[in-house]
């Protein structure tokens, strides 16, 4: 393939063609070979998607807080297609995985999340993992205490700060620490339900539709977790893990916030031209980095 330079430095090549060609898409829709199933983890029945030979390579996807499995519906059949047998999971009290969750009085909380995502890892071969926005944090903590089931790590538009990892947030970060865990839920579900990230019709009523079932006090208690990342990037390093880290220019951080990640993880960075959800804006060019990521890791 013949590779040229356009502005700011991206590679222009097919998967910038085929991303610009996506149209409306179906988000509730089944995919075609996809396999519906509920894995029981520590927290409870997760929702779970698969597609692809059991036999090839395995990837994990994980959605962040308020998303779920489908946001990877066009991803899955991209993996799958390049030889690897993929699987998507809706994060405990999300979507159809709202039952999954704390005892009665509990809290959702960084070990819930780890427990159940180290549960499925384990349950499988050891896996390429991608973590989406929170579970990117999730994902880096289970990458550094059970290396040994992450083959590779890509970091997906997550929060690239310890500590309070709002503070850096375009325009309004300095606000952070004067709004509570609720108001700051709040205000991120008045933003998705108001549309302000401009998607269409159909990616609309889908995110619409799955508040009726995900669990309002799970998204207070990951917007609280947030405020309190932990800072685990040098343990992932520590442990060898090929990472990835991908952004986009128009991402509610910055870029430098993203490139100074990469550095803490001896990373790769990758930039997209796009939002804070290149899984479905730019699913082409993400695809084709993270199977760089995974050969270089395969290569040894």
């Amino acid at each position: 393939m013949v590779c040229r330079v356009v502005a700011r430095g991206q590679p222009f090549d097919d998967a910038v063609e085929r991303d610009a060609a996506i149209g409306e898409t179906d988000w509730a829709a089944p995919l075609p070979g996809a396999v519906s199933s509920v894995f029981p983890a520590p927290s409870g029945p997760l929702a779970l998607v698969s597609l692809g030979d059991p036999t090839h390579p395995r990837v994990v996807l994980v959605p962040g807080a308020t998303g779920s499995k489908e946001d990877f519906a066009l991803m899955l059949p991209l993996l799958a297609g390049a030889g690897y047998f993929v699987q998507a999971y809706d994060l405990a009290g999300n979507y159809e995985s709202a039952e999954a969750g704390p005892p009665p009085g509990g809290r959702y909380d960084y070990e819930l999340f780890v427990d159940d995502l180290v549960a499925l890892l384990a349950a499988g071969t050891p896996a390429h993992l991608l973590g989406y926005s929170f579970a990117g944090i999730v994902a880096q903590l289970v990458t550094a205490r059970r290396p040994e089931l992450v083959r590779s790590l890509t970091l997906l538009t997550t929060p690239p700060d310890p500590g309070n990892s709002y503070r850096h947030v375009k325009r309004i970060g300095w606000l952070s620490p004067a709004i509570g865990p609720r108001a700051g839920a709040a205000l991120m579900l008045w933003g998705i339900r108001s549309n302000l990230n401009k998607v269409g019709p159909s990616r609309l009523a889908f995110v619409r539709s799955r508040f009726a079932l995900t669990r309002r006090s799970c998204i207070d208690d990951i917007v609280d977790l947030m405020k309190h990342a932990p800072d685990v990037a040098p343990a992932v390093r520590a442990t060898g893990t090929r990472c990835l880290v991908a952004t986009s220019e128009h991402d509610l951080w910055p870029v430098a916030r993203y490139a100074a990640l990469a550095e803490r993880l001896g990373a790769r960075i990758a930039v997209y031209r796009t939002g804070h959800s290149p899984c479905e804006t730019t699913p082409h060019q993400l695809v084709r980095d993270m199977l760089r990521l995974f050969e270089e890791t395969d290569a040894g």
